[in-house]
């Protein structure tokens, strides 16, 4: 993709973000576009920067390991938005602004002893950012947090001293109609305001939303969408 095609891509991506949040009487400007840079080379992350895109969701540790050193002169966010296994935490504390898929009290435990040893080594990064993924389907290769659990796994991430719990995410089923998927937005936001309440503190971020229903997730509630597709592509073959 050329630099001028992908400004144009972005620019559309923004426009129908603009046009979902309009529709429900809220400003572009409250929702962040996360470009999900998986799979894609770091020459594509550079012109997505290049077009405006500030904030980058990767998969895998040792994928944004590979791109890192290529892109350290952008000033951008980068967030872990795939499954983080628990050996590879304290790797993720390090390399990411923002973990946007925890779902257990171990993992986030590791989490912040890994922030708090590098906040020793490398002066003071400050908190992690994460966000607690819940399953909202019942299917069997989604990950997340139990609904049940939910209340319990917050209060305790609470209670650690380097992170700093901003909200939820979720992946929904796929349906080829995008608005199948809204009941599952609606109970996300639904869950947050409930665990508000329950925790006595604000939690700002819905992470909910992709390439084909994030104008639906921002109808019902969304701060934080997760494009891929739609800007940079079909995924590559790795």
């Amino acid at each position: 993709m050329s630099a001028e095609e992908m400004r144009k891509t972005v620019d559309e991506v923004h426009r129908r973000i603009a046009a979902a949040a309009a529709r429900t009487g809220r400003r572009a400007e409250e929702i962040t576009l996360i470009g999900v840079s998986k799979t894609h080379p770091a020459e594509a992350i550079r012109e997505a920067f290049t077009a405006g895109i500030r904030h980058f969701g990767e998969n895998r540790v040792q994928e944004w390991e590979e791109k890192r050193g290529k892109l350290e002169d952008l000033d951008g966010h980068w967030h872990l938005v795939g499954h983080l296994q628990s050996n590879k935490a304290a790797r993720a504390a390090r390399t990411f602004h923002s973990i946007d898929s925890v779902d257990d009290f171990a993992l986030a435990e590791r989490l912040n002893r890994a922030r708090a040893e590098a906040q020793r080594q490398e002066g003071s990064p400050g908190k992690l950012r994460v966000l607690i993924e819940v399953r909202v389907a019942t299917e069997e290769t989604k990950s997340g947090v139990e609904q049940e659990d939910l209340a319990k796994l917050a209060a305790g991430i609470c209670e650690l001293s380097n992170l700093e719990p901003a909200g939820l995410m979720c992946i929904p089923p796929f349906f080829e109609d995008p608005q199948q998927a809204r009941p599952y937005f609606a109970h996300l936001r639904l869950l947050k305001e409930q665990l508000e309440k329950t925790l006595g503190r604000r939690l700002p971020v819905l992470s909910m939303g992709m390439s084909h229903d994030f104008e639906v997730a921002i109808e019902e509630g969304a701060t934080e969408v997760r494009v891929g597709t739609a800007l940079f592509g079909a995924r590559e073959t790795r």
